[in-house]
């Protein structure tokens, strides 16, 4: 791992130069430029030599790739494919995947500090590589190796693109209710039915869907991979939505969709084994790009408060504002100290790994939307406009308290861990 990890950085260093010297105009109110990282909020504190080269890569590239585009991509619903194939010439389209099939072999906190760093030039792109990236580790993880080699390496290039298909109209926080039916005819299934809040839905290549092969409950569950131009697949209408409008949303429909046995991921009804592992990796990584917001909210906060004025002097000299940042600081740095905690409980398959991950997807969503909704606050009226990135971090953050599993999920996942008898 050390030496996969080595020559990922290598090969991370070496592609970022190619671009990194790009000029682009920027308009400095949509951007959240700041005046430097303030040294009790560093991200990098605590971090190896090589994943402080990493988080540089990642920040250079939000900075100079995303964030001159994150508004208009909201503003369009742009769908920045190139920007992200890009992204994946860094190692980025498959940081945690394997790299005998073109991953970067990096570990959960590498990923975690990668996807901070990401969505600090914006947050909806971010949190669609992080789908993209969870979706290839379960091909990665639970395929066998002509499924690996298949659809791996064009995963990981992001020449193709994954969706994650597990809720469904009737069953959300219930995924174990799931109704899609998957029946065996021959050397195929026939799928029926339907994914709801799809991210990716009709522009992703590859949708790992979970199905039922079986009975009720958790055991019949399967997980298949269907491909784009399956016959039988389709999508239901882009949905509107309040932020995440750099990536579609679709419903994903089934009508008698034949998908080959030799797609299965596993056996058959492991399934909802498959989907949970992938959502304790993803919860890590949709708090993470919480993170990233809240660490550009804080810094857009201070900076604005030196220079705004009222009644004759800068908001930074108010006691209250201080204060409040203050209190934002400290909720940023305890996030990211427990997401990148349960980072390495999931990472060294620790009994607790579960907890850990909902408690700091729990924690870290609720704390970073406080913290990006009080800069919004703090910038007043003009925080409210879309002139300024504050507003658009509020958006796009705001879902990471619903997905991955809901927070009051969440608590019942870390209640259920605590009053379990031993």
């Amino acid at each position: 791992m050390a030496a996969a990890g080595a020559a990922s950085l290598s090969r991370i260093s070496r592609l970022f130069s190619s671009f990194s010297c790009r000029k682009q105009r920027i308009n400095v109110k949509i951007i959240p430029q700041t005046r430097g990282i303030s040294s009790c909020i560093d991200p990098a504190h605590g971090l190896t030599d090589e994943q402080k080269e990493f988080q540089k890569v990642a920040f250079d590239f939000a900075a100079k790739e995303m964030a001159p585009h994150m508004a208009e991509w909201d503003h369009k619903e742009i769908f920045p494919v190139e920007t992200m194939r890009r992204a994946a010439q860094l190692g980025f389209g498959g940081i945690y995947v394997q790299p005998d099939v073109g991953g970067s072999g990096l570990s959960r906190l590498d990923t975690s500090v990668i996807f901070e760093a990401l969505s600090t030039g914006c947050v909806s792109t971010t949190a669609y590589i992080s789908i993209h990236n969870m979706c290839a580790w379960v091909i990665d993880t639970f395929g066998n190796t002509e499924q690996r080699e298949r659809f791996c390496p064009d995963l990981c290039s992001m020449e193709k693109f994954a969706s994650y298909c597990l809720t469904e109209p009737g069953s959300g926080s219930d995924a174990a209710s799931l109704l899609t039916s998957a029946h065996r005819s021959g050397d195929n299934y026939v799928l029926n039915g339907s994914k709801a809040f799809i991210s990716g839905g009709g522009d992703a290549d590859v949708y790992v869907v979970m199905c039922r092969t079986g009975g009720k409950g958790a055991k019949g569950i399967s997980c298949v991979v269907v491909e784009k131009g399956t016959a039988g697949l389709s999508f239901g209408k882009k949905e509107r939505k309040m932020g995440w409008n750099s990536q579609p949303t679709r419903a994903v429909i089934f009508e008698d969709c034949v998908v080959p046995v030799n797609n299965r991921l596993g056996d058959e009804g492991q399934g909802f084994s498959i989907a949970m592992k992938g959502l304790n990796g993803g919860r890590i990584n949709i708090a993470s790009c919480s993170l990233g917001a809240a660490h550009a909210c804080v810094q857009l906060a201070r900076d604005h408060m030196m220079v705004r004025k009222q009644f004759g002097e800068t908001l930074s000299k108010n006691q209250f504002l201080q204060f409040k940042l203050a209190e934002m600081a400290s909720q940023l740095v305890a996030s990211r100290l427990m997401v990148r905690e349960a980072a390495r409980a999931l990472q060294e398959n620790r009994s607790d790994a579960v907890s850990l991950c909902s408690m700091a997807k729990l924690f870290a969503t609720d704390q970073c939307f406080n913290v990006c909704n009080e800069a919004l606050q703090i910038h007043g009226g003009y925080g409210y406009l879309k002139d300024y990135a504050v507003q658009q971090f509020v958006r796009d953050i705001r879902v990471h308290q619903i997905l991955e599993g809901t927070n009051e999920v969440m608590r019942m996942i870390i209640s259920r861990d605590l009053l379990t008898e031993l």
